[in-house]
């Protein structure tokens, strides 16, 4: 595994500082940290890093004004790209270069060395490299999350046409077939990794040692399947509805599907860039907020689409792209629906808060696979990661609402609930683990 995910897997052969705030913005800037610290002090969520903000409470002004953030051609992240493109940047005082970024691996390693002050990237990922599972061990920070919903599996049309509807005739055809049979996934610790495993498993299907499990970058995806290498994938819009258009493979579920609302994407930075730049991330966090809730008003769904189409972002067809943004669902297998559980980006501020449940959930299957021996602090980490205290001051100044409680309760496919309550009982109770 260590090997795998420090490789890019391919199958297919000048800093300033802004002027300073007028009194009466940062009288209300100070009184918008005493109340987020306090709300995050009461829940004792305090970041260590956050606690001596000396230079965030006396001015508002960023440490660096310019950042690059790195993301991959994927519909969600579309909230960088509007940020930027649309100028929410500019409102709060930075500019923001989108980096496109060739894998996931690749964003792994400029996030922690320093070449990406942050990045569009997979939860579990961050958690993966706050363990030291998923690459070198370096302190990493949740800031925001950017979407629920919204990924998906493709399976590949020989499947189809030897009538796999869903896991459980898949499971069937792989028992009367003897040979292996190859998922692609997009990185060894990160989302689609496990929305993968835990269909699979739903199923029946041993995520481990049932299939050969490879990792491919997700605009690979497609050309992979279409010269064979694999049965089937799991990864984010649009490569996905890109199979279904060119007539390659079809969705047989979403991730909505497995878990209505998940965690997908985050806003994520090392701890280190955090410490030293507060007033910089929350500026970052407060652009994206305000591009997020742009992307979540329908109205705007097509312009963005349009946008994120252009071949320096996704480089994809606009209409591939549109019809799932929309929640317009077409499975390549004689199903079509409107689905009200498409992806999301805001939802009355329901989506970027970083829930400590949810990133301790990624924690529970990276135990349940074997990637982590022993059960970790599960609620210490989640707390260290995710930047609460920060997101609350973000959240505070653009009218961004905060939920008193950063646990959520959630049932997925199975039917089994995830409450973060007791997440080594959790992590030990499935029938199908590593």
């Amino acid at each position: 595994m260590r090997d795998q995910d420090k490789t890019d897997v391919t199958v297919v052969n000048t800093i300033d500082t802004t002027s300073s705030v007028d009194a009466s913005r940062r009288q209300f800037f100070r009184q918008s940290i005493a109340g987020a610290f306090g709300a995050a002090a009461a829940l004792n969520i305090m970041p260590a890093g956050i606690k001596n903000m000396a230079h965030a409470a006396g001015s508002d002004a960023p440490e660096i004004t310019e950042v690059k953030i790195g993301f991959i051609p994927l519909t969600d992240c579309a909230p960088i790209i509007v940020a930027a493109e649309m100028g929410f940047d500019k409102k709060y005082g930075i500019k923001i270069t989108p980096s496109k970024e060739a894998s996931w691996a690749g964003i792994r390693d400029k996030v922690v060395n320093g070449e990406l002050h942050a990045a569009h990237v997979l939860y579990g990922l961050i958690y993966g490299v706050q363990m030291g599972i998923g690459g070198q061990q370096k302190d990493m920070s949740v800031l925001l999350t950017l979407n629920h919903n919204g990924q998906g599996i493709t399976l590949s049309n020989q499947l189809k046409d030897k009538g796999v509807k869903d896991g459980k005739t898949l499971k069937r055809v792989m028992a009367n077939e003897n040979r292996d049979f190859t998922f692609a996934q997009t990185f060894p610790t990160g989302t689609h990794a496990m929305w993968l495993n835990y269909w699979l498993a739903a199923n029946g299907i041993d995520p481990v040692k049932g299939v050969k499990n490879i990792v491919v970058p997700p605009p690979q995806m497609v050309a992979n399947m279409r010269i064979g290498n694999m049965d089937g994938y799991c990864v984010g819009e649009p490569w996905n509805a890109r199979a279904i258009y060119d007539k390659i493979g079809y969705t047989v579920a979403t991730s909505q599907d497995i878990w209505t609302d998940h965690p997908e994407k985050v806003l994520g930075s090392t701890a280190e860039f955090v410490a030293k730049n507060p007033n910089t991330a929350r500026a970052m966090m407060m652009a994206i907020l305000e591009a997020s809730k742009y992307i979540d008003a329908t109205a705007n769904r097509a312009k963005v689409a349009e946008l994120i189409s252009a071949k320096s972002y996704v480089n994809a067809p606009k209409d591939v792209i549109l019809g799932r943004f929309l929640g317009d669902y077409d499975n390549g297998n004689g199903r079509k629906w409107k689905d009200p559980n498409y992806m999301k980006f805001y939802n009355d501020g329901a989506v970027p808060f970083p829930y400590l449940s949810d990133g301790m959930w990624f924690l529970t299957q990276h135990k349940r696979w074997g990637m982590l021996k022993t059960d970790p602090d599960y609620l210490g980490v989640a707390k260290k990661v995710n930047q609460i205290a920060l997101y609350s001051e973000a959240a505070s100044q653009v009218g961004v609402s905060v939920p008193k409680d950063p646990m959520r309760s959630s049932k997925l496919m199975d039917g089994v609930v995830w409450d973060g309550k007791d997440p080594a009982a959790y992590a030990a109770g499935f029938k199908i683990k590593a």
